[in-house]
C-alpha cells in the first residue's frame, strides 16, 4: 500500500475527493512536491469515474503525462511526472516559488490562454459550473442563505439557475483552467503564469476563468476584465463580461451558503456569525458581487 515518506512534510490542499494528500520533499536536492490520487473504488461517486465531469479523478495526472499545457500560451504547468500503480497515481513535480504576480497579469495571462487552442482530449472538463452547480442541489441548494438579507436574490437566482447555465453554454467554449487562483497559479515564466494544479482543466464560457478570478484579487473587475481583454483582443467584451458575472455570482453564493452552513448550528443567531474568520471572507466576496447580480436579475 503506497505511503508517503516519514520526512515529507504535508502541505494544504489535499482535501479533494480523489486526493490522499499533498508533500514537499526533495530527490536528489531538488525540491518538489508529491501530490497523490487515489483510484476510485466501490461505492466512490460515479463521476469520479467520467472523464468529462469536474470531478475526474485522474484529469491532473492525464495533464502531465500527455504533456498538454507543457507549453500553453498565458497559462503553462511546471515540470512533472506521474506513475499509477494498482491503487492511484503519484504525481511529483517542481516546486513553484511564489512571484506574487498580481490579479492584472494573471487575467492578462487567462485571456492569452482562452484564445489559444487545447489539443482534443477526452479528459477535459467540459461541463464545470454546472456539474458545480448539481453538486449544490444534491445538497439542498442554498438553505442558509434564505435566513439572510440577500435571500429574495438567492431565491430567484437559484430558482433560474437553469436559464443562466444554459447562457454560459450558449457563450463561445474556450480553453480553462477551472480553478484560478493566486495559490493555483504561483509562479511566473516570462510573460505566462506557472499553474500548480490542472484538476479541472477543460472548456468553457469566455470569460469564465476571469469571474473566478475576481472574486479572489484585490484588483475591482473593470480591471481585470480590460486585461483579460488585452490578452484576448478577439474576444466579445459583452459576452467576456455575461460569462464572468454568472460564474461570480453563482460560485461566491456557493461559497457563502458552505460557509455559513458550517456555523449555523452552533449557539446564536445567525447574523452574529457574519464576522466569523470561517465566514467573514466570503461575504466580503458576496457583497462584492452585488452589481454583478443587478446585471442578472435584469436578465
Amino acid at each position: 500500500m503506497w505511503q508517503p515518506e516519514p520526512d515529507w512534510v504535508a502541505l494544504p490542499g489535499g482535501s479533494g475527493t480523489s486526493t490522499v494528500g499533498v508533500w514537499r520533499t526533495a530527490l536528489g536536492g531538488r525540491p518538489v512536491v508529491v501530490k497523490r490520487l487515489a483510484a476510485p473504488g466501490p461505492g466512490d461517486p460515479a463521476a469520479l469515474s467520467e472523464p468529462g465531469h469536474i470531478g475526474y479523478w485522474r484529469r491532473e495526472a492525464d495533464v502531465v503525462l500527455t504533456g498538454l499545457t507543457d507549453t500553453t500560451p498565458g497559462l503553462r504547468g511546471a515540470p512533472a511526472s506521474a506513475e499509477a500503480d494498482e491503487d492511484g497515481i503519484t504525481i511529483v513535480r517542481d516546486w513553484v516559488e511564489d512571484a506574487a504576480s498580481s490579479g492584472l497579469f494573471l487575467a492578462l495571462c487567462m485571456g492569452r490562454f482562452a484564445a489559444g487552442v487545447l489539443p482534443d482530449a477526452r479528459f477535459l472538463a467540459c461541463s464545470l459550473m454546472r456539474d458545480r452547480m448539481e453538486r449544490v442541489e444534491r445538497h439542498g441548494g442554498w438553505p442558509t442563505l434564505d435566513r439572510t438579507t440577500v435571500a429574495d436574490v438567492a431565491d430567484h437566482l437559484w430558482r433560474h439557475r437553469d436559464s443562466m447555465l444554459d447562457l454560459l453554454d450558449d457563450l463561445p467554449q474556450v480553453p480553462q483552467h477551472g480553478d484560478p487562483t493566486g495559490r493555483n497559479l504561483p509562479g511566473r515564466e516570462g510573460d505566462d503564469a506557472v499553474a500548480i494544479d490542472w484538476g479541472t482543466l477543460g472548456t468553457g464560457p469566455v470569460g469564465g476563468d476571469l469571474g473566478y478570478l475576481s472574486l479572489s484579487s484585490r484588483e475591482g473587475f473593470e480591471p481585470l476584465l480590460d486585461a483579460y481583454l488585452l490578452g484576448f483582443p478577439e474576444a466579445d467584451r459583452d459576452q467576456v463580461v455575461l460569462g464572468a458575472q454568472v460564474v461570480a455570482v453563482y460560485t461566491a453564493l456557493n461559497r457563502a451558503e458552505w460557509a455559513l452552513a458550517r456555523v449555523a448550528t452552533g449557539e446564536g443567531a445567525l447574523a452574529s456569525k457574519y464576522r466569523h474568520p470561517s465566514v467573514a471572507p466570503h461575504l466580503r466576496a458576496l457583497q462584492r458581487q452585488f452589481p454583478h447580480m443587478e446585471a442578472l436579475l435584469a436578465l
